[in-house]
């Protein structure tokens, strides 16, 4: 019940939480049905996920200009950038096109040889082999593809922290 003469604010609370009591029942069958645990939220990503989700990513960006290039179209991400007006003083972001290099070339057989990048370093696939070779352009995504999935299955784990591991130590120097 809500009286003309109290503030508008007040009837509306007061209806709500009529209608929430009538109800209230209903909401603790709701909940019910959901699994309820006490978790814990992780401070930071592990570092090995980290590594992990940047090569992921990297793989991603060298299958999108595949594809690309096998379309015959070009592919380069956007990147946003600050830019000062030195007159005026202004910062205005824009957006640039970002360069990718592919890891991919033809070697001295005439076979196509794809080589994993982590930053500037070459990893190992294999013990001692530092490329994939496939026969032809056509095999090139479906082998970047696969390179993708072993990085998520945690393939490369002992690489990328070896690659960390120098990449930590030239600032120990």
């Amino acid at each position: 019940m809500c009286v003309q003469s109290l503030v508008g604010k007040f009837c509306l609370w007061e209806q709500t939480s009529m209608s929430y009591q009538s109800h209230r029942g209903k909401h603790m069958s709701v909940l019910s049905s959901l699994k309820l645990v006490a978790a814990k939220r992780p401070q930071a990503m592990p570092t090995i996920q980290v590594r992990r989700n940047k090569l992921g990513k990297q793989l991603f960006e060298q299958i999108k200009l595949a594809t690309a290039l096998s379309e015959g179209k070009t592919y380069a991400p956007l990147q946003l950038r600050n830019i000062r007006n030195k007159e005026s003083g202004e910062i205005k972001t824009i957006e640039i096109a970002r360069r990718i290099r592919h890891w991919w070339f033809i070697s001295e057989t005439g076979k196509v040889c794809i080589q994993v990048k982590y930053g500037s370093r070459t990893l190992e696939v294999g013990k001692g082999k530092n490329s994939v070779e496939i026969s032809s352009g056509t095999e090139l995504i479906k082998a970047l593809e696969t390179l993708k999935l072993a990085t998520e299955s945690g393939e490369f784990d002992t690489q990328l922290e070896n690659a960390g591991l120098k990449h930590r130590n030239n600032f120990h120097k």
